[in-house]
């Protein structure tokens, strides 16, 4: 189930029209007290969240999903009119998965949507260790000499794509597409600022993550 919080009437029924005859079961939203009674009564696999919105704004609904344990993992995508660089890391860093700005095809939609599903629901059944790190895959959970490490949904994906790239060097620009799937060409801090705050909740462990100067970041071992 997908759900779809969106205020213009059209802009929703043409997206939920295109979803359910992609296969998608598909519901929709004019106001976020309404997308909250929906989320009482069933969670769904994915939701679309627009940023301009009666009530409250969209990133206000998206901080308050991500800062309840029963939502927190939810997969969201934002979609909004709004296309600056800015707006997109705003989005991002606030913990939406993926961003697409409005005006958008419904097949470049259903393609990401796609994309996110797969991503978050293929997660590997076997433990990554690396260095007094240990990545549960499947329940999410995170390690660090033995103590539990609480990280966002990027962060996690963050450190698990260094982890398995372990030894490579990856540019900002290569995090930026494989975590966030979002491309730039330009200077961006979003990489900079998530490595920064994950470091810190790895505490001595986060020393793994080396910086690469004037390229970017790896993961290498306390050995190296």
């Amino acid at each position: 189930m997908i759900y779809m919080l969106e205020d213009e009437a059209g802009i929703r029924n043409f997206v939920l029209y295109a979803l359910n005859n992609s296969g998608f079961d598909a519901m929709g939203f004019e106001l976020p007290s309404q997308l909250r009674e929906a989320m009482e009564v069933r969670l769904p696999d994915l939701l679309l969240l627009d940023i301009m919105l009666p009530e409250e704004d969209g990133i206000s609904v998206l901080k308050k999903l991500r800062s309840s344990r029963r939502t927190k993992n939810l997969p969201i995508i934002l979609l909004t009119a709004k296309g600056t660089e800015f707006d997109k890391v705003a989005g991002l860093d606030s913990g939406a998965d993926d961003y697409i700005a409005k005006p958008f095809g419904t097949m470049e939609l259903i393609s990401r949507i796609k994309a996110l599903l797969r991503r978050t629901s293929a997660e590997a059944a076997a433990d990554i260790t690396c260095d007094g790190i240990a990545v549960d895959t499947e329940k999410r959970r995170v390690t660090a000499n033995g103590s539990d490490v609480n990280l966002t949904r990027k962060e996690y994906e963050l450190l698990l794509t260094l982890i398995r790239g372990k030894g490579k060097v990856f540019t900002r620009d290569e995090l930026l597409h494989n975590v966030w799937e979002f491309d730039y060409s330009g200077e961006s801090r979003t990489v900079d600022v998530h490595i920064r705050t994950l470091r810190a909740k790895l505490g001595s462990c986060g020393d793994i993550i080396e910086t690469i100067r004037g390229v970017g970041y790896k993961v290498g071992t306390k050995h190296d």
